[in-house]
């Protein structure tokens, strides 16, 4: 069947690029503003997308966050894997570098941007149900990983046997969580210079081999 006149479809891969840029367009202003804060409006700019374009990629503003937020999950995944995979490192040392990156990220950007699953948290009680289970799944992915560098920590005889690295992996995000908000407060690396010194200082030590 022949087309009538006006513009010619897009192709599946510039359909795909367009969505990529609004979602990239969706980490800069969730991070920044979080999810209510971001107009349409500004992110369709920043994309240069056409307004009535938006409903074409994402069913719905919840979609499009949902979206997102599964992006932001892949991309801090890649960043904890760099670091916690490291082999030229020690297990506790990897995580240290991840710290010393995270922190370097929030200085770049002045402080303006922090964890898109932290901003959301907050949000979490004028949000649509469905972002509770993605923000507890991505945490979960998280913990997932740093509990994997934990028990190589146990093996390379940084912890005890004994460690409980799964639950050293979760409190180390609650308390990560809140020292990202407190550092953009202050515009300052400081609460997460003093919580990361006190999480290293609590974890469980090897018993010193008696001679």
């Amino acid at each position: 069947m022949r087309r009538g006149p006006g513009r010619p479809p897009k192709s599946n891969q510039s359909q795909q690029q367009t969505r990529e840029a609004l979602i990239r367009a969706g980490l800069a202003a969730l991070t920044e503003y979080g999810f209510y804060a971001s107009g349409l409006d500004g992110l369709l700019k920043a994309a240069g997308v056409p307004k009535g374009s938006f409903y074409h990629y994402f069913a719905s503003k919840e979609a499009f966050g949902l979206a997102v937020l599964d992006a932001y999950d892949h991309y801090f995944a890649r960043k904890l894997k760099r670091h916690f995979d490291n082999p030229s490192l020690t297990p506790l040392a990897r995580l240290q570098a991840f710290v010393a990156d995270a922190k370097a990220g929030l200085a770049r950007h002045d402080y303006r941007r922090g964890c898109l699953v932290g901003n959301l948290g907050q949000e979490i009680g004028v949000l649509p149900q469905t972002y509770a289970q993605a923000l507890e799944s991505t945490f979960g992915h998280w913990q997932r990983l740093l509990a994997d560098c934990l028990s190589e920590a146990v093996v390379a005889g940084e912890l005890p046997p004994q460690a409980d690295c799964v639950a050293l992996a979760q409190v180390f995000w609650l308390g990560w969580e809140g020292a990202v908000m407190r550092a953009r407060l202050v515009k300052g690396t400081a609460p997460l210079d003093s919580f990361v010194a006190f999480y290293l200082a609590g974890l469980p030590r090897p018993a010193q081999i008696q001679n």
